[in-house]
């Protein structure tokens, strides 16, 4: 879009000049200061009007076109372009990933539960643009995979090599939860969320996950926790003696009502997945009430058209000036 405005606009009060000239120049011709009087033209040869006259009466309002092009050009006029510019603001999330060995059990099928996880956790991932995003895994202690990053593709190259066996196992929930929120405090963004994903129940660790989560709503971390696992019995795959993979059903154990109270005393919500597509849906619903925030501001660029207004008032002074000496050349 493009209009038309005045860098000075305060100069164009001296247009409230042109009027106050007009009127005097209509008093001085009526007081006789601007023309010879005589009795009769027919003393004057070829006094007929020609084109000649009537510049040579109208020569002060020629001066006033110019005086006003160049009261114009101090206003310094202007032609600006607009245009909208996107300004996306990212927030912080800290994906918290038990890896514990429930989670090898295989009710999300054909793949276990950690893999299933990872899976739906690689497309979520592709989903942000400007969010920082980083990765802590647990079992009976946690530790930080992936520091807050905007680098994609080394936090999927993290998540990717996460698998089970990698710590002591047991289930430390207030030990991770406390250990994101620690690596999420110092983040400058307005919105920091940690999505805690378990299918256990705390058996480990020297924090208790309620004390955690008070940790985290100090420090303004809102919590979103999702438990993963059927409800009854799942196949857990084990080794016999023979080196051959065997499955056995174990009870599947998620405290539901304590990742509840952590997702509530944050300002989070709790998930039950129960297959993968629940768990697709889930963090579809995460992604839907943590958008990345984008605000529009419009700019404009500015270019000086005073030029279109100074020539011509040059031209039309300096033409009255050479005309005056010259073809309408008159009586002192």
């Amino acid at each position: 879009m493009t209009e038309f405005a005045f860098a000075y606009k305060n100069y164009l009060f001296l247009l409230a000049i042109v009027p106050l000239l007009i009127l005097w120049n209509i008093f001085l011709i009526r007081r006789g200061k601007r023309f010879i009087f005589y009795s009769s033209k027919k003393i004057v040869k070829d006094s007929n009007r020609t084109v000649k006259t009537f510049f040579i009466k109208n020569l002060f309002y020629i001066k006033l076109i110019a005086l006003i092009l160049f009261i114009i050009t101090l206003a310094r006029p202007q032609k600006l372009r607009f245009f909208d510019k996107e300004m996306r603001k990212g927030i912080d999330i800290m994906i918290t990933l038990d890896i514990s060995g429930s989670m090898a059990s295989v009710d999300f099928k054909p793949k276990n539960r950690l893999e299933v996880a990872k899976d739906v956790i690689s497309e979520f991932i592709q989903k942000r643009t400007t969010d920082r995003l980083g990765l802590v895994v647990f079992a009976g202690q946690s530790y930080t995979k992936c520091p807050l990053t905007i680098d994609y593709d080394l936090l999927k190259q993290y998540l990717e090599q996460t698998s089970l066996g990698e710590l002591e196992d047991g289930t430390a929930l207030g030990m991770a939860l406390a250990t994101s929120a620690n690596r999420i405090q110092y983040s400058k963004s307005k919105t920091k969320i940690i999505i805690l994903l378990t299918d256990g129940i705390n058996n480990r660790g020297e924090i208790d996950p309620r004390d955690a989560a008070g940790i985290a709503k100090e420090l303004n971390v809102k919590v979103y926790t999702i438990g993963v696992g059927i409800r009854g019995k799942a196949p857990h795959p084990f080794t016999d003696a023979y080196g051959r993979t065997r499955y056995i059903m174990v009870d599947v154990q998620i405290d539901e009502k304590l990742l509840q109270e952590i997702a509530n005393n944050t300002g989070g919500l709790y998930f039950r997945a129960t297959d993968k597509d629940q768990l697709q849906q889930i963090f579809t619903e995460i992604d839907r009430w943590e958008k990345t925030e984008i605000t529009t501001k419009r700019y404009h660029t500015a270019r000086d058209i005073y030029i279109y207004f100074l020539i011509p008032a040059l031209a039309l002074l300096l033409l009255v000036e050479i005309a005056k000496r010259t073809v309408w050349r008159t009586l002192p």
